[in-house]
């Protein structure tokens, strides 16, 4: 397993249970439709929440969040907008999050919640 999936992964676990203590339901890690991917879909309350997970060992390249691109903010849109359709969601409140991970110290992960990133 190369490197950057496994922190990938661990982020991604980092998020989950952080989501879960501040009150969300998750509701699907890692939702594919085509070329896209949300790395979470939750209920934070009547709130349907897509989240972008990025995790970074060093600042070398700067914050996580700032991986977040304009391209990279469309296929999110995109690949929620064919999860609602797929599970003929309509009318509901929708929110784009981020969660970024700084993994520069090992055992004391930093987590930032971006609410209404995007």
């Amino acid at each position: 397993m190369n490197r950057r999936y496994e922190r990938g992964i661990i982020g991604e676990s980092l998020a989950i249970d952080y989501l879960r203590k501040n009150g969300c339901r998750i509701i699907k890690r890692n939702y594919r439709f085509e070329h896209g991917e949300v790395d979470i879909i939750a209920e934070d309350g009547d709130v349907l929440v897509f989240i972008e997970v990025k995790t970074f060992r060093s600042k070398v390249y700067g914050e996580p969040e700032d991986a977040v691109t304009i391209r990279k903010r469309e296929k999110i849109r995109k690949t929620a907008e064919a999860y609602l359709f797929e599970n003929a969601i309509e009318d509901k409140e929708c929110r784009f999050d981020v969660i970024a991970i700084d993994l520069e110290k090992e055992n004391s992960p930093v987590i930032r919640h971006i609410k209404d990133a995007f």
